[in-house]
């Protein structure tokens, strides 16, 4: 886009007001008796996985089980396709327009659905971009609405999300709807060595340690009247964070060897790909670090949450394409949008990249899904004897043979100890929260 639409973009952002209340959802019998939620939010989800709103631990409750959501008809309840479903006076449903009060059965739980006294309104922006941002599903143009309030102020951003969703074009976006005349300044705090990161987030001067010939501004200093973006802050080390929050609270850096501190100004913006609430809980992360991060929180949904976005985003694509462009059909479409996505929006532009270079006919088809091996090209072992997909970016290859080696491991240390969580998380080294939080997200159950 130029200079000129993202102004009309911007200027010309209306919204679509939703109108419902604050409600509660509370397990009233069943193996999670006790367990309940109330909330405010357009969107939450109910299962036994980590990224539910409402998470149970009945082993009859699948991951993600059902989800409730606003629309401008009211809160409904939707079935994700459970294994043994939802159920409403013993009636299975699938889609439900919800009364102030009502009894859900999930699994063996019976939860309590009750509608509060406070009047909620949730904006979504009515258009289908958002600067370099792209979506037409509820979920996206809810984000989009938050960010267009929140744009021009200074507040402090966390944007959370899985490898892929898009949390830089977040920083660039805000970065653009600012009035910051500073550039936007990335750092990778995963693509540094720890030794390194505190010289090249606050810079050093000249002698202050072996190889330092020159002084050198860090990332803090080249950001000054503009936006500095930490990405993949959960990777910084724990001795570093106490400094990364003492130069957010007091807008001032020392740089490495040097004497005096040094004013910045620069809009902060921060991501991550783990669950930093957990983190903290664990230790690992400084819980003061994360509510000075945390001002506003921005989680972007995974792909598979927005199938309805997969259309829009082809096409987007397909325009950027050199020369011209493959078609691609409706059954195509309906395919890509039953595919899992584990590396989300980046995931599928390579695949549509792939996939057109590769299409016979000018046809996109499923089949270029899963890259096809050439020699060696394509895949490179790894230290595990594990294929590494060298056509994905590196930090989507890195997420993948992580997630690879941790179902792996637990699998075989929960076959050594019979299925005891507890015994697996003592040599494991770690608490048995975590335990149970690894085990939910990989999807392993003994």
């Amino acid at each position: 886009m130029s200079d000129d639409e993202i102004t009309r973009t911007h200027l010309a952002m209306s919204y679509e007001r939703l109108a419902g209340r604050e409600y509660s959802l509370e397990v009233i019998e069943g193996p999670d008796k006790g367990r309940s939620l109330k909330t405010r939010a357009r969107l939450i989800r109910i299962g036994t996985s980590p990224e539910c709103d409402l998470e149970l631990n009945d082993e009859t409750v699948s991951r993600i089980h059902a989800r409730i959501e606003l629309d401008s008809l009211g809160h409904r309840i939707i079935d994700e396709d459970s294994k043994n479903g939802t159920y409403i006076n013993n009636l299975r449903i699938k889609d439900l327009y919800l009364p102030s009060q009502i009894a859900l059965r999930i699994g063996n739980d019976i939860l309590l659905y009750q509608q509060g006294q406070e009047q909620v309104e949730i904006e979504l922006s009515r258009s289908s971009e958002y600067y370099s941002m792209i979506g037409q599903s509820p979920a996206m143009r809810e984000i989009f609405a938050v960010l267009e309030r929140v744009a021009q102020s200074d507040m402090t951003i966390l944007v959370e999300g899985e490898t892929g969703t898009g949390k830089e074009l977040v920083a660039d976006a805000l970065h653009q709807g600012s009035k910051r005349r500073g550039p936007l300044v990335v750092f990778d705090c995963s693509a540094v060595a720890p030794n390194l990161i505190e010289s090249e987030l606050f810079g050093h001067v000249k002698g202050a340690f072996t190889g330092a010939a020159q002084s050198r501004k860090g990332a803090f200093e080249r950001a000054q009247g503009g936006t500095l973006f930490l990405d993949e802050i959960g990777e910084l080390p724990l001795d570093l964070q106490p400094k990364l929050l003492r130069a957010l609270e007091q807008r001032e850096i020392r740089p490495v060897g040097g004497d005096h501190p040094i004013r910045v100004d620069a809009r902060i913006v921060a991501a991550t790909n783990r669950h930093l609430q957990q983190e903290v809980e664990d230790g690992h992360f400084r819980q003061d670090l994360y509510y000075r991060l945390a001002v506003l929180r921005i989680a972007l949904p995974p792909l598979r949450r927005r199938t309805e976005d997969i259309p829009l985003l082809v096409n987007h694509f397909l325009k950027n394409i050199k020369g011209k462009a493959p078609q691609v059909g409706y059954e195509t479409i309906v395919k890509l949008q039953h595919y899992a996505w584990p590396g989300n929006v980046r995931e599928l532009r390579n695949f549509v990249e792939r996939a057109a270079v590769l299409a016979t006919e000018d046809r996109i088809e499923t089949r270029f899904l899963v890259p096809p091996t050439f020699g060696e090209t394509t895949t490179a072992p790894a230290a595990s004897g594990a294929p590494i997909d060298v056509s994905l970016p590196f930090k989507d290859a890195k997420a993948r043979l992580i997630e690879n080696f941790e179902r792996e491991y637990w699998t075989e240390l929960l076959k050594q100890t019979d299925g005891n969580i507890s015994a697996a998380a003592r040599s494991a080294g770690i608490h048995r929260k975590s335990a149970e939080y690894l085990l939910k997200k990989l999807d392993i159950h003994f």
